[in-house]
């Protein structure tokens, strides 16, 4: 069973006195409903699990009386077995996004106070519900506490690899120290970045990866879970923005192939304005498919405040979706070491994806000027600049902005590449797959 930080967050969440029901949001199959079950059996007496997907009759247990005994009643009704307990039943509303009234019925079930209630969706971010459903019922704010969930991070896909803390440890400190991580680490932890970024973090991907290490059913496993977006697409988006959407995420490989991966609506169809596709790229990203990184007018603290709303680069929430949509063959040349085009898209991708499911915002800097730097962050209290390098290379424009702290009020910038751990003054060399570690703020 793979291990998930989630876990921990469901302990505290237990703990809390006058706890509020909890929504735990996140794209399609990271895992939402395995976490929420396996917590519930294991820390109370009774489960009741409603799947609105599977049994959308279940949304009549939450129509007309919002009162929770008549709720109660309606589920036992239609769920051989249901028992409530005070205290010791957590109920799991399991795709809650096809039922707006259950969502609704969570403030009721707060305000009420005798059981606990977990539920699960993936499309929440979606005018809350998705669709049409969205103006059928109101989300209960204040009433309900919300948890980010993301497919497996680098470091859940080392717990699984059988890399162990003790070992993440050595390489924190080896950070800490700045000294270089002994070879044999070093060459293992390279094959697991490349490995990580042909299998991804969904569960089912990478539960079939350590099964059979065969990627080309991977590759099966992933390609379902991109259609599985696509017909979410179709279901649940407004009738005018369908083909919008889907147009959108299928120019994402085109959009990141390009030297300057700046988001181009003319690459999504010739003349694309943003006025025509924005709100399509707006449902994508709420739908937690990809991740939008934002450039800088300036790359000083702080960033969030010095961002452009209508510049921005987007990626793939989970790299191995990405590599999935690529043509056949890139996965084993990756496996490989052996990239030709996709190199700088795949790299920065991984990098995007490593730092977005540490919940960090993405930025970057860019002038017309020609200075670029691929990602801008908040690290130990100041501003970094953050360079991606596939193989060997110079980053002319890091150095350009390090040795003009008054114009630009950087002091240290990371290189992230083919490397072991290193420093030339304020520019840290590290490799890759440490970029998980890159922790504080």
């Amino acid at each position: 069973m793979l291990k998930r930080k989630i876990e921990e967050q469901l302990k505290v969440w237990k703990q809390t006195t006058d706890k509020k029901p909890l929504v735990i949001k996140g794209c399609r199959q990271c895992g939402k409903t395995f976490s929420a079950l396996a917590f519930a059996q294991k820390n109370y007496s009774h489960v009741v699990y409603l799947n609105f997907v599977q049994n959308p009759d279940y949304s009549l247990a939450f129509q007309g009386s919002k009162n929770i005994d008549d709720v109660i009643m309606n589920i036992s009704a239609m769920v051989s077995g249901a028992i409530f307990e005070p205290g010791n039943t957590c109920l799991i509303l399991d795709e809650i996004q096809d039922c707006p009234e259950a969502r609704t019925s969570l403030k009721f079930f707060k305000m009420d106070g005798r059981f606990d209630v977990i539920a699960t969706g993936s499309l929440l971010g979606v005018k809350g519900y998705g669709g049409k459903q969205s103006a059928r019922a109101s989300v209960p704010v204040g009433y309900e506490t919300i948890l980010d969930m993301y497919p497996l991070d680098f470091e859940e896909f080392l717990w699984a690899n059988g890399i162990s803390d003790t070992i993440i440890n050595k390489m924190a400190e080896c950070l800490h120290e700045e000294q270089p991580v002994p070879e044999a680490l070093h060459h293992r932890m390279k094959q697991l970045l490349l490995q990580y970024i042909v299998v991804g973090g969904m569960p089912e991907a990478v539960n079939t990866f350590m099964a059979t290490h065969d990627i080309t059913q991977v590759q099966n496993v992933q390609r379902a879970i991109v259609n599985e977006y696509e017909d979410d697409m179709i279901k649940y988006a407004e009738d005018a923005d369908k083909s919008k959407i889907r147009e959108c995420f299928e120019s994402i490989p085109r959009q990141l192939s390009k030297e300057n991966k700046k988001f181009q609506y003319s690459l999504i169809r010739k003349g694309g304005k943003a006025s025509q596709y924005g709100g399509s790229i707006q449902w994508i990203e709420d739908a937690g498919i990809i991740c939008r990184c934002r450039n800088l007018n300036i790359p000083e603290l702080p960033l969030d405040g010095n961002a452009m709303e209508d510049v921005f680069k987007i990626y793939m929430a989970d790299t191995g979706l990405f590599v999935s949509m690529l043509e056949d063959g890139t996965s084993f040349d990756i496996l490989q070491n052996n990239l030709h085009g996709y190199k700088g898209a795949i790299f920065e991708n991984i990098i995007a994806d490593i730092f977005h499911k540490m919940q960090r915002k993405l930025y970057y800097f860019r002038k017309d000027s020609g200075l670029e730097v691929d990602f801008v962050m908040r690290y130990k209290g100041r501003s970094t600049l953050v360079e991606v390098k596939a193989s060997n290379g110079n980053v002319k424009s890091t150095k350009t902005i390090l040795s003009h702290p008054d114009k630009y009020h950087v002091g240290c910038a990371i290189k992230l590449g083919d490397y072991n751990i290193g420093r030339q003054e304020r520019l840290l060399t590290l490799p890759l797959y440490m970029a998980f570690l890159l922790k504080e703020h």
